[in-house]
């Protein structure tokens, strides 16, 4: 048996991967529903059927028939409505959807051909023409109804006491258990590294990307740490101050979210092993540039499409002999 068809005995199908991804958002959707009731999962529903729907627009656009065992836009949406906040507008989930499937997938050949990672496409598109609706997210347990928002109190995150220097009044319990103000699915550390090591074994994600990834996130908010502003003093002074800011900028937000359903994405992330972790890497400092500089909390999304342009050219760069990639299919 040649190491080729090893390989693709020991990794599942695309098909099944992607179903694998959907199956590891329901313990992230159950959790959302029980801080803010039905919400969360009719948004889920609107956006899944949103993806079927432009896929089979696209498939009578090109008269041909549809296939259903392609099924990646179903997670794509489902990941981009994780990364939300429960009082999202219906509206702005079905047009980011929209723009996700048919912009950043089908616009360029469909899945396997596009070059930048359509969930991480659509989130910005909304941040960028709604932050009022994508960066505002109400408390665990508000009065969030299923077509009425209006009872819930809406609270910027704790990335935005952290870029004016502060400590977010969020106890370490509260942020290992995801209580707190923050996107639909991306809060509860628990639930997501048990999904990790689901995927992992079944060989849907690898470990070397998020390794990478959350590395150089804990060096850059250890070493700069943006609680009480502090400068580039010693590594050695000021510990407490640094491991403060480790652990909000580690666990509030979607930084082991997107570790786990954003950054491991097949088709955009390098398809030599070798590069994986050098591609994490460079993308947790990114992902930290754009949360310190930029003016969205959410940076990592900005993040994942500015290293995605350079997955190719990290192939390449790590490439030994003879090697020369998976072909994107």
């Amino acid at each position: 048996m040649s190491n080729e068809t090893a390989l693709s005995l020991q990794r599942p199908s695309a098909y099944e991967a992607n179903r694998d991804v959907v199956f590891m958002i329901l313990p992230l959707l159950a959790l959302a529903t029980f801080f803010y009731g039905p919400r969360p999962a009719v948004l889920c529903v609107v956006a899944a059927f949103t993806a079927m729907l432009c896929d089979h627009l696209v498939s009578w656009l090109r008269s041909r028939p549809h296939d259903r065992t392609e099924n990646s836009s179903i997670p794509a949406a489902l990941v981009l409505v994780m990364l939300m906040p429960a009082t999202v507008h219906y509206y702005v989930v079905v047009v980011s959807v929209i723009v996700a499937t048919m912009l950043g997938k089908h616009a360029f050949g469909g899945y396997g051909h596009y070059p930048f990672n359509p969930t991480a496409f659509g989130y910005a598109v909304a941040a960028v023409s709604w932050p009022d609706e994508v960066l505002l997210y109400p408390m665990p347990f508000s009065e969030v109804g299923v077509f009425d928002t209006g009872g819930a109190t809406l609270l910027e995150n704790a990335a935005h006491t952290l870029r004016a220097g502060g400590v977010p009044n969020v106890s370490l319990f509260d942020l290992i258990l995801g209580n707190y103000a923050g996107p639909i699915g991306t809060a509860s550390v628990l639930i997501i590294i048990s999904c990790a090591m689901y995927l992992w074994m079944r060989r849907v994600i690898t470990l070397s990307v998020p390794s990478g990834f959350l590395l150089a996130c804990a060096l850059v908010a250890f070493f700069y740490p943006r609680v009480n502003t502090l400068g580039l003093e010693p590594p050695w002074m000021y510990l407490d101050v640094r491991l403060v800011s480790l652990q909000y900028e580690m666990l509030s937000g979607a930084l082991f979210f997107a570790a786990v359903f954003l950054v491991n994405e097949p088709v955009t992330r390098p398809k030599n092993p070798r590069a994986h972790f050098a591609y994490g890497m460079l993308l947790g400092f990114m992902t930290m540039m754009f949360r310190y500089f930029g003016s969205y909390d959410t940076g990592v999304c900005f993040a994942v499409l500015a290293v995605n342009a350079l997955s190719r050219p990290l192939d390449r760069l790590f490439s030994r002999g003879g090697y020369q990639g998976e072909v994107r299919a």
